[in-house]
């Protein structure tokens, strides 16, 4: 089983004292390919096509600029994003052997990287998948990936067992031909609602949350299979049969 997580937009550079052993990123020479064209752009127009304030432009644009810089260095994946989603992960007591699973087990979408293992060293940045690249007669880097990914994924899910737990945010299917990747293999859609008006209702920050926990507990527990992921308790959320289909499971307070 194979559990997919999206990338933060939110990263650090400071390292935790705890040594991790790291990887290369799969996508290596991609990466670099996508930071020289973004280092080309100016602040101004960084600023624009991020939907960010100068001064969050200005760092990023001197990261792409830095990026090809030897003495540059990085973090392992799943230490240098912050956003919600890695804090409830929470990694900093992760044992080698925990570390060692979650290489084999675990992805994470990168629109600078493609695809990541949690041990794959990498520098900061900030992106959007629907950034156009000029060279590439203007498709978005969803485009760009697109045909890189799919195989790639697919393939990784099979060598563990064909089942993908997909705990990304929608738009990172986007990266994917996820027709085809529903079609060959078995994916697991685990969901975190919460009651309002008596009606269901998605809560962005408690769902970033939930992801988290589960994938925290999937790693930390060796769930290898989706019927384990029943057991998954959180503040309250857990398992509702009722609202649950064999691929679409859903967590909910208890009432």
């Amino acid at each position: 089983m194979l559990t997919l997580i999206s990338c933060s937009k939110t990263m650090t550079e400071e390292p935790y004292p705890q040594q991790i052993r790291t990887s290369v990123p799969a996508f290596m020479n991609e990466a670099r390919h996508i930071a020289l064209t973004m280092a080309r752009y100016t602040t101004e127009e960084l600023a624009e096509m991020l939907h960010v304030s100068p001064d969050t432009a200005a760092v990023n644009a001197q990261r792409f600029r830095r990026f090809h810089d030897s003495g540059t260095g990085g973090l392992p994946a799943l230490q240098a994003y912050t956003g919600i989603v890695f804090k409830h992960i929470a990694p900093q007591d992760f044992t080698t052997k925990d570390w060692q699973y979650a290489a084999a087990h675990l992805r994470i979408t990168s629109f600078l990287y493609g695809l990541l293992r949690p041990t794959d060293n990498i520098r900061s940045y900030r992106l959007e998948g629907k950034i156009r690249m000029p060279d590439e007669t203007e498709s978005t880097l969803f485009a760009h990936w697109r045909p890189l990914l799919t195989d790639v994924l697919i393939r990784t899910v099979r060598e563990q067992g064909g089942i993908l737990v997909n705990l990304a945010s929608a738009e990172m299917k986007n990266l994917f031909h996820w027709k085809q990747v529903e079609r060959e293999i078995d994916v697991i859609t685990p969901d975190f609602y919460s009651y309002k008006n008596g009606k269901l209702t998605s809560v962005t920050v408690y769902t970033k949350m939930c992801r988290g926990n589960m994938t925290r507990f999937i790693l930390k527990n060796r769930i290898g299979h989706p019927q384990e992921l029943k057991a998954f308790e959180w503040q309250g959320y857990r398992f509702n049969e009722s609202e649950s289909s064999d691929r679409h499971l859903v967590f909910t307070p208890a009432s």
